[in-house]
């Protein structure tokens, strides 16, 4: 116990107010699609992913890693968002063993539908209460928190066999 690196007063703070924010913020985020566009977060990012791909399609376990989902849990949204008739998924003709998911005609207008008010409530309650050197504190801090982790969870992944 005595080499743990204890949390100073300071930082305890920064820790909660941080974690407090990316709570409520996710939350806030999640709640309003689920209210306005009947869907949660994570299917809305599936649908983004797949939106920006080329041919609106990409395999499971790229979206898996770009929705940083594990793929067991992609698979049981996918299958979701097929129920809804917003993806359909087919076999990879280079892979049988991988599957290809592709956004509809009809997910991409559910999207299309729903981005409005996703982009609204991200502007409101991020960009417009942060000052310009704010946002750009936010992006530099968001990289080097997005490197610091990269690796590890890259290797958790490998060991998870997610790769």
């Amino acid at each position: 116990m005595s080499d743990v690196r204890w949390l100073s007063a300071e930082e305890q703070q920064v820790w909660r107010a941080f974690m407090t924010a990316v709570t409520k913020f996710t939350g806030h985020l999640d709640r309003q699609l689920q209210r306005d566009s009947g869907m949660p977060m994570a299917y809305y990012e599936i649908l983004v992913a797949l939106s920006e791909a080329p041919d609106r399609a990409m395999r499971m376990s790229e979206l898996a890693s770009v929705c940083l989902s594990s793929r067991s849990r992609l698979s049981h949204a996918v299958a979701r968002l097929e129920k809804e008739g917003w993806v359909e998924r087919r076999a990879c003709a280079s892979d049988r063993r991988g599957s290809i998911a592709t956004l509809t005609d009809e997910g991409f207008a559910v999207l299309r539908e729903a981005a409005p008010g996703h982009v609204a409530a991200v502007r409101e309650h991020l960009f417009d209460v942060l000052t310009p050197e704010q946002l750009r504190a936010l992006a530099s801090i968001s990289r080097a928190v997005d490197a610091g982790l990269t690796v590890e969870c890259d290797k958790a992944r490998a060991e998870l066999g997610e790769f």
